[in-house]
C-alpha cells in the first residue's frame, strides 16, 4: 500500500466529516465548494501555514514533529485509534529503507504459547497477527469458531470468512458491524506497517472479490482491538455474547492473545459450557486441530 495515498486520503476524509460549526468556526452561510472544513480552515485550527497543511495532506509527513501531528489530531477531532494511526503513518513515511524489509509471515505460534491456550478450560482462547489470521487457539477456540475453520485453507482468516463465506452471515448477529470493525482493524494494521507484503496481498485479494470491502475500505476508518463484548449466533449453542480482552504477546512481536469469556450469570455462561461438551465429542473439530497443528509442522520443515 501507498503511504502518501493514505495519508492523503486519511486527512482529507477527516476533513470532511467536520463542519466549520463542529469545529467552533463562522460558517458565514452560501454554498461551500467542499464538504467539511477547508484545507485553510484546518491549517488555521492547527496553527500552521495553509502550504504547510497543504504539503502534509498531498501525503508528506516524513519528518513532521509530534507537536503538529498532535495539533491536527485536535483540529480533526480525531478519537484515539484516528490519532494512533497518524502518528503511525507519520512513523511510516520517515522509515528507512532498510527497516522496510521484512521475512517472510509467520504461520505457527511457539509451543510454550499453545501449552498456555491450552490451559485456558473456560473460555475460547486464540493467538493471532494483524492480518487477523489465526494462528492457535485452544479447544473451546477452534468450537467457537468451527464455520471459519470448516474451510480447509490455513491460516484462518476473519477477514475471508467475513467477506467470503456465506456462513458469516448468520454467525454474527451484527455481520455489518463486524464488517465495518474487520475493515476498520486491518485499516490500522496496514497504516502501521505499509510496507507488509502479506497485508498488501491480503487487502488485495478482499478488494478484487468483495465490493462490500472495497466500499468500507474508501472510509478509511480505524479502530483499535483491545476489549469490547462480541455477538455470535453458533449453529450448535445459539447465541453468544463475549466479553473479549486482548494482550500482545511480547516475546512475538505482532501477534496478540484474545479471550473471549461469558459475563457471570448469563446464558453465555451456559452456552460455553455445552460448547465445551460438544467440542470434547466432536471429532471433526479435532481435525481441524490437527490439520492446523500439521502446518505448523510443515512449515517447521
Amino acid at each position: 500500500m501507498d503511504n502518501r495515498t493514505e495519508i492523503r486520503e486519511f486527512l482529507a476524509s477527516r476533513r470532511a466529516r467536520i463542519t466549520p460549526e463542529q469545529a467552533g468556526l463562522p460558517s458565514y452561510g452560501g454554498t461551500r465548494r467542499v464538504p467539511g472544513l477547508r484545507r485553510g480552515e484546518v491549517a488555521e485550527l492547527a496553527a500552521v501555514s495553509i502550504e504547510y497543511y497543504t504539503r502534509l495532506e498531498r501525503g508528506n509527513l516524513a519528518g513532521v514533529s509530534e507537536g503538529v501531528l498532535e495539533a491536527l489530531s485536535r483540529a480533526l477531532q480525531l478519537d484515539e485509534a484516528e490519532r494512533a494511526h497518524l502518528l503511525d503513518l507519520a512513523r511510516a513515511a520517515g522509515a528507512r529503507s532498510s527497516s522496510r524489509r521484512h521475512p517472510a509471515p509467520k504461520h505457527r505460534i511457539r509451543q510454550g504459547v499453545q501449552l498456555a491456550l491450552d490451559a485456558i478450560t473456560g473460555a475460547p482462547a486464540f493467538v493471532g497477527n494483524g492480518r487477523l489470521d489465526i494462528l492457535g487457539a485452544n479447544q473451546l477456540g477452534y468450537a467457537l469458531y468451527s464455520e471459519m475453520f470448516a474451510n480447509p485453507a490455513r491460516p484462518a482468516n476473519h477477514a475471508r470468512f467475513i467477506f467470503f463465506d456465506d456462513r458469516a452471515r448468520s454467525f454474527y448477529l451484527d455481520w455489518d458491524r463486524a464488517a465495518d470493525d474487520t475493515v476498520a482493524i486491518l485499516h490500522t494494521g496496514a497504516g502501521r506497517d505499509p510496507y507488509d507484503r502479506a497485508m498488501t496481498d491480503l487487502v488485495g485479494e478482499l478488494s478484487t472479490r468483495s465490493e462490500e470491502f472495497r466500499t468500507r475500505w474508501a472510509t478509511h476508518n480505524v479502530r483499535q482491538h483491545f476489549t469490547g463484548v462480541k455477538h455470535f449466533h453458533h449453529p450448535i449453542v445459539g447465541e453468544l455474547h463475549l466479553l473479549f480482552e486482548s494482550m500482545q504477546l511480547s516475546a512475538d512481536a505482532g501477534l496478540s492473545l484474545y479471550i473471549y469469556s461469558p459475563e457471570p450469570g448469563t446464558p453465555s455462561v451456559d452456552a460455553i459450557r455445552l460448547l465445551a461438551t460438544w467440542a470434547a465429542a466432536n471429532k471433526q473439530l479435532t481435525l481441524m486441530s490437527v490439520g492446523l497443528t500439521t502446518e505448523v509442522h510443515a512449515s517447521r520443515g
